[in-house]
C-alpha cells in the first residue's frame, strides 16, 4: 500500500494581503508606542505637555480642534491615564500579532483579522447616523467631519470582503492524503 503525501502552499502573489498586514503590524507599533508614551506620563500635566507638543510643530493652539483636545487632556485624571496606556498596549499587540498572522499566512490569522476588521463596521455606521454637525457647515465636501469615518468605513468592510472571499486561495490547509 503506498502512501502519498501532498501538502499544498498558498500561492505567493497576495500584495493586497501583504498591504493589510502591514497595516495592522504598523497600527499596532503605533498604539505601543502610545501606550508607552501615555504610561510615561501618567501624572504630569497632559494639558501643558499638549501646548508644548503643538509649539514645537507650530500649530495655532487656539484651533478649535487643538482646544477640544486640550480641553479633554485637561480633564483626564491620573487613574484613567494608565487604563488607557494598557488599553493602548493590549490592541497593539493584538493588531500586531494579527498583522505577523496575516503575513506569515498563520490561518488563525485570517479569522482574527475578519473579526476584528468586522467589529468595527457596526461602531463606524453608528458614528456616521449619530455624529452630531459642527456649526457653521464645513465650507466644502472634503472637510465634513463624516468623510472620513465614510472613508474608514469603505476601508473595513473592503478588507473583510477581502479576506472573506479570498481565505481559501491565501490561506490553503496543508494536507495530507493517503
Amino acid at each position: 500500500m503506498a502512501e502519498e503525501l501532498e501538502i499544498t502552499l498558498p500561492s505567493k502573489k497576495a500584495p493586497t494581503l501583504y498591504i493589510i498586514a502591514g497595516l495592522k503590524i504598523f497600527k499596532g507599533l503605533l498604539l505601543l508606542a502610545a501606550g508607552v508614551w501615555v504610561y510615561a506620563l501618567a501624572g504630569k500635566d497632559l494639558d501643558e505637555i499638549f501646548g508644548q507638543f503643538l509649539g514645537w510643530f507650530h500649530l495655532d493652539p487656539e484651533n478649535r480642534f487643538f482646544a477640544s483636545i486640550s480641553d479633554w487632556l485637561g480633564d483626564v485624571q491620573p487613574a484613567n491615564e494608565r487604563k488607557f496606556a494598557l488599553v493602548f498596549l493590549i490592541y497593539g499587540l493584538f493588531l500586531s500579532a494579527s498583522g505577523t498572522g496575516l503575513a506569515l499566512r498563520a490561518t488563525w490569522a485570517i479569522w482574527l483579522a475578519i473579526g476584528e476588521s468586522a467589529f468595527f463596521i457596526p461602531v463606524e455606521i453608528y458614528e456616521i447616523v449619530k455624529r452630531r454637525l459642527p456649526q457653521p457647515e464645513p465650507r466644502h465636501m472634503l472637510s465634513h467631519p463624516r468623510l472620513g469615518l465614510a472613508i474608514i468605513l469603505g476601508l473595513n468592510i473592503l478588507i473583510v470582503w477581502y479576506l472573506f472571499k479570498n481565505r481559501n486561495r491565501l490561506f490553503k490547509h496543508h494536507g495530507i492524503s493517503v
